[in-house]
């Protein structure tokens, strides 16, 4: 089963400096925390501030090309987490072909940011991330990480500041 979810904010790992984009359900329930990259982080954050930049960045690049031939993105998944690494889809649609390309969450993020398309998260991926030692990569979770999660799930808007990039 898939739930909806959108960009709740950007944040950064106290841990380990590393930037985290959080995903919520619309419904505000659930939380998915996803550890990205600098430079990842900055296309979701541009997008996100809407700044505009004089020349295309890559995320911006791909949905004009897949505008000029004409394909349109129904929708990114975030479908799997194994060994602490999270997968993402992006469904794409050219006429009435569907393509289905494997792709790193941050650049779907990025992508769906821009097209305006769905965000959909697996629930066994929110099963699973809930279950995983963010520091270690063991698979177990320990107290300091179970701290970590309930302190990004229970975040306000209010919480973020504008990423510095």
């Amino acid at each position: 089963m898939f739930l909806e979810m959108k960009v709740y904010g950007l944040t950064i790992d106290p841990f380990t400096n590393a930037p985290i984009v959080i995903l919520k359900d619309l419904e505000e329930k659930n939380a998915l925390p996803i550890w990205i990259g600098v430079l990842e982080a900055s296309a979701i954050a541009t997008e996100l501030e809407k700044i505009q930049f004089s020349r295309p960045m890559t995320h911006d690049l791909l949905k004009e090309i897949l505008k000029s031939m004409d394909i349109t993105v129904p929708r990114v998944e975030v479908n799997d987490l194994r060994e602490n690494i999270y997968y993402a889809t992006i469904h794409m649609v050219s006429k009435d072909k569907t393509i289905v390309i494997d792709a790193r969450p941050s650049d779907a993020i990025a992508l769906a940011l821009r097209t305006s398309s769905p965000i959909f998260v697996d629930k066994k991926v929110l099963d699973k991330s809930r279950n995983i030692d963010l520091r270690s990569g063991s698979g177990k979770k320990d107290a300091s990480s179970k701290d970590l999660i309930d302190m990004i799930e229970n975040l306000s808007p209010e919480s973020f500041g504008k990423y510095k990039m």
